[in-house]
């Protein structure tokens, strides 16, 4: 009888170590099945970021790359936005006025980020970047997307420009209040001037939820022949130190 109650116990603690033994593997081969997802400051100051992460769309980006900051900031210069508006509305009112997506203040705080990030960036990553600043009327207004180089064209997504919302509530106050939440920007639509060196632009927006994302396929190398390259950032000869 004891025998017998023996074997049960060492059957069930082997059973159970077996057990364990394969669900362990089980979730170590679902870990390594996985891609490691992990993304590099290249810069950070406030709520202005730029970082080098993982790109879900491409295994083929022209990474690392090679453009200046002058060079970067001579394509951001080019870029142009407007509000997109309906037949109607451009019956009554017209086309849309066209500014520029990037001002000289944030050319200023992107370019050199964005050279240093796209000399970094290997064939599977992209540079993201947010800039984000307070209003003089108090709102937050958020410019974001992402920018990579394919072959010859320079590849810029952007999901926000100079899109404003009202900052978060202030917790520390006694009378709490719901979260301010973000107003959903008007639609807009976004080019590249001079259009000859514009190969494709592309709209993608989910019916339900305000995440529109326009790209720009820029022939890159071209414009930047034509176009002039002012002087940038980078002729002081200081980088912004890399964060792992």
């Amino acid at each position: 009888m004891n025998r017998t109650q023996n074997n049960l116990t060492q059957w069930s603690t082997w059973s159970l170590r077996a057990l364990f033994l394969i669900v362990g593997l089980a979730i170590a081969a679902g870990c390594a099945g996985q891609p490691f997802s992990s993304s590099r400051t290249i810069f950070e100051a406030g709520l202005n970021t730029v970082r080098v992460e993982q790109d879900p769309d491409s295994t083929s980006n022209a990474h690392p790359a090679t453009l200046t900051a002058a060079e970067v900031g001579t394509l951001l210069r080019g870029v142009r936005a407007s509000e997109r508006r309906n037949l109607v509305h451009r019956l009554l009112f017209g086309q849309a006025d066209q500014t520029r997506a990037f001002r000289k203040d944030e050319i200023a705080v992107l370019a050199l980020p964005l050279s240093t990030a796209l000399s970094l960036a290997e064939p599977t990553e992209r540079v993201y970047f947010n800039l984000s600043h307070a209003t003089d009327q108090g709102d937050q207004e958020t410019t974001t997307g992402w920018i990579s180089i394919q072959g010859p064209m320079l590849h810029l997504i952007i999901s926000a420009v100079h899109a404003r919302h009202s900052p978060g509530p202030d917790i520390s106050k006694y009378d709490r209040q719901l979260p301010n939440i973000p107003e959903a920007s008007a639609l807009y639509d976004v080019t590249f001037e001079p259009e000859e060196f514009l190969a494709k632009a592309s709209s993608r927006a989910r019916f339900w939820a305000p995440d529109q994302r326009e790209e720009l396929q820029i022939r890159y190398q071209e414009a930047l022949a034509a176009l002039t390259v002012q002087p940038g950032p980078e002729r002081d000869g200081k980088t912004p130190p890399s964060q792992p």
